[in-house]
């Protein structure tokens, strides 16, 4: 039922749920008419275009870098629900993901599992060879890879893929490095806001909006 033709509600009672849905569109395309991007978010929509491959480093960019460990040393970390929505929809629109990480940890690989990421590297010693093994199995160029990290071991894919991008807890010789630095901090929505602009460079935001607000 289109939103101009719900039938209004008695005074004094709940909505519909046709009031809701009409009421959550206008929000949506009130924001988004609203929403003014920032310099850096619109510099960045070129390169963010030509994006098919989204590596990530783990520690504080897809966690806020904390280690917990129990009383017999087992680690856990914790993840953001909304990154890994924004993950999801990424999967939705073509784009293969992947995590290339120095640590291990079975939370992770159960994290990329939940998340059908196709590429995972833990416990690597050279994230640059993984880098090279990932383009050659998926035939990608370099322009054609995003990579989000945090640290100094992240600066020697940064510097080689299309798309480099650092969350707002980054160190400094990383912010400088990147292409584009997020305002959110990593296990804080830093890949989501990523995950939204590649969205929106490939055109895919609203379309991807409608769908999940059809539902």
């Amino acid at each position: 039922m289109p939103p101009d033709s719900c039938p209004s509600s008695t005074p004094g009672s709940y909505p519909s749920d046709c009031e809701i849905l009409a009421g959550y569109r206008a929000m949506a395309a009130s924001q988004s008419a609203g929403s003014v991007r920032s310099a850096a978010w619109q510099a960045a929509l070129g390169k963010a275009r030509e994006i098919r491959i989204l590596l990530l480093d783990v520690d504080g960019v897809l966690t806020d870098g904390s280690l917990i460990y129990s009383h017999e040393g087992q680690e856990s970390k914790v993840f953001n629900t909304q990154d890994g929505f924004g993950l999801r929809l990424l999967g939705e629109a073509g784009l293969e993901l992947g995590v290339i990480t120095a640590r291990s940890s079975e939370a992770v690989a159960q994290r990329c599992a939940n998340l059908k990421m196709r590429y995972v590297y833990q416990g690597v010693e050279s994230k640059l060879s993984a880098f090279q093994e990932i383009l050659k199995q998926s035939g990608c160029k370099p322009f054609e890879v995003a990579y989000m990290g945090d640290d100094w071991l992240d600066l020697v894919l940064l510097t080689r893929v299309g798309f480099s991008v650092a969350p707002a807890n980054a160190v400094a010789e990383v912010r400088q490095a990147a292409h584009y630095t997020t305002e959110q901090s990593g296990g804080k929505g830093a890949v989501r806001e990523l995950c939204n602009l590649i969205l929106e460079a490939k055109g895919c935001h609203q379309e991807l909006l409608q769908r999940y607000m059809n539902r």
